[in-house]
């Protein structure tokens, strides 16, 4: 990375310095490379002076900061990289990039293409990212969209950054909910065969459940009617399962989320993981037996004040037990380097609960990320469109999807950190206007395309090789241009260290501004200046490839024209 390649050139300056005793012997501390918040302070600055000099204090000597700092930019080692090297305040180095070495970045990410901006700092790393895991007990309310979403695009971006992910569903078809969800589903099967049968007080009462029945019917006719009520519930399971998680699987595709694995909670039960769990923390002495019941001993734990249930005094298991099982496949049995849940913020009481598993489990709890998310306000005619899944008005995602298209789900759910609540309009979603974020980054990367389709109607061509003069590319708005290209790395590296790709939608949003100022200042396509608008046209390119991976990263589509019909 560039930010890498900056502090080398600093460290190796710090060793000359004091191979020429400028300055005194010290442990080379970290260096920290930040974007200053003004451009006319150059493209980076560092604190690095600042730094060593309360090194040099903590070791019993005394430098000036602004003393080290001149020496640093003394020692600097000579490369093409930097034009300029300053001074500020009381220790700041300023640094800005060579016109040169920005123009030759064009052609690097030409080279690369699709693949720039990747990096390897996750290699080797075996992660994964579990999300959306949902009940299967019908379509997933809109309000699950932004877990999808936010699962996805996290797992892109890592994939970019050389982590191997798995993507991960994890079904509770073991519970409550999905055992009244199946009784719900019987008594609509016996009420379409015009058979009385109440429907459970809590279960559900979506219309949709009306839906499978009839399927279920039309697959199977009579057959259930003629079991026994217990039998025939517990005969619909598997077939409830396989039907939900089929539509599940239909529903997700439509927005471009897609799972490795499906995984089942009863699996961990059918195959004896439940079991296996407990009697691994039984022989290193998590667990207790007390008042009939199998105890936790979570209350050792920072953050938890009580022990939990895990095994029942009627013998069965709790929800909890299943978290145990769960996690103890994954990081004992199939050995993940690192896991990411995606859970809604209403499951943050579970945060240290979980810790205390890793704990207790004798693993780090820093390998396993809860990466919470607030609600979303879904508002139409400056209203909130209220979510009720119980009551039967259910708002799926099939319906958002079919009213503003999959890019506007992704793209407005992911503009916000996880952190914030989305308030997402569905008549900005559809605006085809530049309050629209989606539609104005994307109308970006059309225009783009347009540029390349009207220099060919003209003969001329985005020319390849070392046949294009970059140098020719010294525009103030072609050099904030390229600026802004080469910060993709960065930005990919952010959204890795956050575990959020929200920065993605800004940049996306800036890039496509610093674009609208290079397309205003520069006449890209000029038959009487052929070697600058090849030189621009490649610029065009490059940022072209730029814009469409970061759309790529969040799920977002990278259209090449922009007619009303593809929309």
């Amino acid at each position: 990375m560039l930010k890498d390649t900056i502090k080398s050139q600093i460290e190796s300056s710090i060793l000359a310095a004091q191979n020429a005793e400028s300055l005194p012997a010290f442990e080379l501390p970290l260096i920290e490379i930040a974007r200053p918040k003004q451009p006319e302070h150059g493209d980076y600055t560092t604190n690095v002076a600042m730094v060593v000099a309360a090194a040099i204090r903590k070791a019993g000597g005394n430098v000036n900061p602004r003393a080290i700092a001149e020496a640093i930019v003394k020692h600097l080692p000579t490369s093409d990289l930097l034009s300029k090297v300053e001074l500020a305040g009381p220790g700041f180095i300023n640094l800005r990039l060579a016109d040169g070495w920005l123009q030759n970045q064009i052609g690097e990410i030409l080279q690369a293409g699709d693949s720039y901006g990747n990096s390897q700092r996750g290699a080797g790393q075996r992660w994964q990212v579990e999300f959306v895991s949902a009940n299967p007990t019908g379509p997933i309310h809109y309000g699950g969209a932004r877990n999808a979403v936010l699962g996805e695009s996290v797992a892109r971006v890592l994939e970019m950054a050389g982590y191997t992910i798995q993507r991960e569903f994890y079904v509770n078809d073991y519970g409550t909910q999905f055992a009244l969800f199946v009784e719900t589903l019987y008594a609509r099967y016996c009420q379409h065969y015009g058979r009385e049968e109440a429907i459970p007080a809590e279960g559900y009462q979506g219309e949709y459940v009306i839906d499978y029945a009839a399927q279920i019917a039309a697959a199977h006719g009579e057959a259930f009617l003629k079991l026994p009520r217990e039998e025939a519930i517990l005969a619909l399971r598997p077939l409830a399962r396989e039907m939900v998680v089929s539509a599940l699987q239909e529903e997700l595709g439509r927005i471009g989320v897609t799972f490795d694995r499906w995984f089942s909670e009863k699996s961990l039960h059918d195959e004896g993981l439940v079991e296996q769990s407990l009697d691994y923390l039984r022989a290193r002495g998590e667990l207790e037996e007390r008042d009939g019941a199998v105890w936790f001993l979570a209350s050792k734990y920072p953050g938890i004040e009580k022990d939990v249930v895990v095994i029942r005094s009627n013998g069965k298991p709790t929800y909890f037990t299943s978290d145990i099982a769960y996690h103890y496949d994954k990081f004992v049995r199939r050995g993940f380097d690192h896991v990411v849940n995606v859970w809604s913020v209403d499951h943050q009481g579970h945060v240290a609960r979980m810790g205390a598993i890793m704990q207790s489990m004798g693993l780090d709890p820093k390998r396993l990320t809860i990466l919470l998310y607030d609600l979303v306000k879904l508002v139409r005619d400056g209203k909130e469109v209220k979510l009720s899944k119980r009551k039967g008005n259910l708002v799926t995602i099939n319906d958002v999807v079919d009213e503003v298209g999959s890019d506007a789900i992704h793209f407005m759910l992911l503009n916000r950190s996880p952190e914030s609540v989305v308030e997402f309009d569905l008549d900005l979603a559809v605006a085809q206007d530049n309050e629209n974020p989606v539609y104005s980054v994307q109308y970006g990367h059309a225009r783009l395309c347009s540029i390349v389709e009207k220099a060919a109607g003209e003969g001329l061509t985005v020319a390849q090789g070392h046949s294009v003069d970059y140098s020719l590319l010294s525009h103030p708005s072609e050099l904030t241009l390229i600026r802004k290209l080469i910060e993709l790395e960065e930005q990919i590296d952010i959204a890795v260290d956050k575990l959020s790709p929200h920065n993605l939608t800004f940049y996306a949003i800036d890039l496509t501004r610093v674009f609208g100022g290079f397309y205003r200042d520069c006449k890209v396509v000029d038959a009487d200046q052929p070697a600058l608008s090849a030189a621009r046209l490649q610029l065009c390119q490059a940022t072209r490839i730029v814009l469409a991976k970061t759309l790529r990263l969040l799920g977002v589509s990278a259209p090449e024209s922009m007619w009303k019909s593809d929309m």
